[in-house]
Formats: C-alpha cells, structure tokens, sequence
C-alpha cells in the first residue's frame, strides 16, 4: 500500500524522514509506503518560506533548497522594507527571512533605526502602510524647528514635514514662531515719584529673528514680560503724575530704545510699544475732574470777558464815527427808526416839516407818556 503526494507547479515539497529534513522536492507525484516514517511538507512558493514548527536555519545546508530561495536578515539595530517585483509588501523587523525567488523578484531597502529619520530612498507614498513604525512632525510656513535625539540638538529644521522611526532614539522637534507676536502687559500697579500708584496696561510687538537663541533661554516670553515690566517701572517711578500725562506718548520711545540694546540678548526684533491705558484711583479721578473743572469754568469766563470787550469797543468805534459824520448818524438813526415801525401797525401824520424829526418826537412823545 502506497501514499501518494502530488506537488502543483506553484509548489515545492520538503521531505523529512523521521522528523529531519532530507530534501526538496520539485512538481510531480511521489508514493511512499503507507508504514514509512517518511513525510513531505508541501509549500506554496507565492508565501514566505515558512515551516512550521522547524528553523530556517534547519535548511540552509540544502544547496539546492536555497538557490530557489532569497535569504534576508535583518539586524537588531534595522528594519528592512520588502519589495516584490517592485512594490512594497511589508516591513520586516529584525530576525531572518526567506521567500521562493522563481516567480517573483524580492528586493529589501535596509534602514539604520540608530539614525531615526527615513532614508530618502524611502517613497512618501507608502508611509501611511508603516504608520505603525513611523513618526512625523510638522513645521509651518512661518516656523523654523529644531531637532532633538535623545534631547541633543541636532540641526535645525525648515517648514515641511519630516518623518521619523519610532525605535530606541527618542525624537523631538521643537518649533519656533517666526511671525510677529504681541504682549500684553495688562493692569501694572506702578508708583510715580509723587507716591501716586497707578495702573498702565501696555502692549508691545516683536518678531523673533534668532530662533535658536530664542530657544536656549527658559521661559522665554516670561523674561521678555518682566524686562518690559522693569522698564515701565524705571520710566514711570522718575516723574510726577502731572508729568506723565503730559509725557505719555514719550514711554513709547523710552521703551523701544531700551528694547533695541537687548534685541541681541533675546534674538528678537522689536517692533512697536505703547501705552494703551493709564486707570487712577478712583480719588485721584475725583481731584483730577475736579481741576480739571475749574480750569474749565476759568477759560469760559476769561472767553465771556473777552467777547463782552470786544462788544464794547465796536459800540466806542460806531459813536466815534457816528460823531464825526453826521450823515452816517441820520442812516443809524433811520435804521434805528425802521426796527420801531416794524412793531407799530400805522402811522398817521399832520402838518408839515421834516418826517425824520416828526417820527422822532412822535416816538419821544409816546415814549415820556408811557413813562
């Protein structure tokens, strides 16, 4: 009594004879006898070489056996990315690998995860599929980054998108904002000269042109605030309440001057400040409105007294002139006369002589009988 094996064209057979491998077996049909300790172990050369149960390295002596075969190791320190006839197939992590070579062409890009970023042979397109292995990191078009392994600062990065192994380094990258950026000093309780405590809220505009140096000091925005708070206090502690409202607009230029000398230390350019708001207590409002009152009230009777002289003066000038032409007198008084007849609904006169004089005794008359 026999057993028969058949072996397809897209097959190799292994032959083992008591459990040890004696040798390969090409397509075809083979018979053994039903008691023999003879057993075959049928693969298909379109997967891995894989036997169950058994080491690769069980076979490798089989020369035969290992030219149909591509052998891959991948080290401990590398992964190694899995071609077949030109398109990726998988990421082969370390250990030993082994695929038929009859049907198809098996190529392996070897990648050093001691050096984390992916080699540029590495096609961007396949990344989603090692999403598992990979890290990424993205810079923006106003950003400038830094890299770090194992926190050591490697180089600096420009905008675009960079992708990473996820192995035994640590990866960071750091990014800088290059655009211009605002502070807000909100609510300052400073003390003036004159011991009056007020509160300033000030703003400032810088941009950062030295990322690097930016990102060797701590807390950085921390230590731009506190120089801006120093400086308002140096500036606002040397004057007087009334001196600093009347010099407001000059913090703005004091402030950015003494910026400039420290745009090295910081790295940053320094664009603008100014003084948006200046809050008093609320007594020192109360004075203030109160002043500012008077002084008000001041300049409105000096404005009324000056009106009034003017007024007077111009009544001098026409009696002068009235006095000296004795015609311009009869037009006043005409016009004078004109202003009265228009209140007076008629007039009825008798007897001759000048009408001018008549209408004057006439309006006198009446005039001393009302009185």
């Amino acid at each position: 009594m026999f057993k028969k094996v058949t072996i397809q064209a897209d097959q190799r057979g292994l032959l083992f004879h008591k459990g040890s491998y004696v040798k390969k077996l090409n397509p075809g049909t083979y018979r053994f006898f039903m008691w023999s300790p003879t057993t075959v172990v049928v693969l298909n050369i379109t997967k891995p070489f894989v036997v169950e149960g058994k080491e690769l390295q069980l076979f490798l002596h089989d020369e035969d056996l290992v030219r149909e075969l591509d052998i891959e190791r991948v080290q401990d320190h590398e992964y190694a990315l899995h071609y077949e006839n030109g398109q990726f197939v998988q990421l082969l992590k370390p250990g030993t690998y082994a695929y038929w070579n009859i049907l198809g062409k098996h190529t392996f890009l070897h990648a050093d995860i001691r050096n984390p970023e992916l080699p540029a042979e590495v096609d961007r397109s396949i990344i989603p599929k090692l999403i598992v292995h990979v890290q990424s990191f993205e810079i923006g078009s106003c950003e400038s980054g830094f890299l770090f392994y194992d926190h050591v600062l490697q180089r600096e990065l420009s905008s675009g998108k960079y992708y990473f192994w996820k192995g035994p380094i640590s990866v960071a990258v750091k990014p800088i904002d290059l655009r211009q950026q605002q502070m807000d000093l909100m609510g300052q309780e400073i003390m003036t000269e004159d011991k009056v405590t007020l509160r300033l809220n000030f703003v400032c505009q810088y941009k950062i042109i030295k990322p690097l140096r930016a990102l060797e000091m701590k807390s950085f925005d921390e230590q731009i605030h506190i120089q801006l708070q120093l400086m308002l206090r140096e500036y606002v502690g040397a004057l007087k309440l009334d001196e600093l409202l009347k010099r407001k607009e000059d913090v703005a230029s004091f402030i950015l001057t003494r910026l400039h000398e420290k745009s090295e230390q910081f790295g940053v350019q320094f664009l603008s400040v100014g003084v948006k708001d200046v809050i008093l207590p609320g007594e020192m409002k109360e004075i203030l409105n109160t002043v500012l009152l008077a002084e008000k009230k001041a300049q409105a009777n000096l404005i009324t007294r000056r009106e009034e002289t003017a007024s007077t003066r111009s009544l001098l000038n026409t009696a002068k002139l009235m006095d000296e032409n004795q015609t311009l007198f009869r037009l006043k008084e005409l016009e004078f006369l004109e202003k009265i007849c228009d209140k007076i609904g008629s007039i009825s006169l008798t007897g001759g002589g000048d009408l001018l004089e008549r209408l004057s005794s006439l309006i006198g008359g009446r005039k001393e009988e009302s009185s």
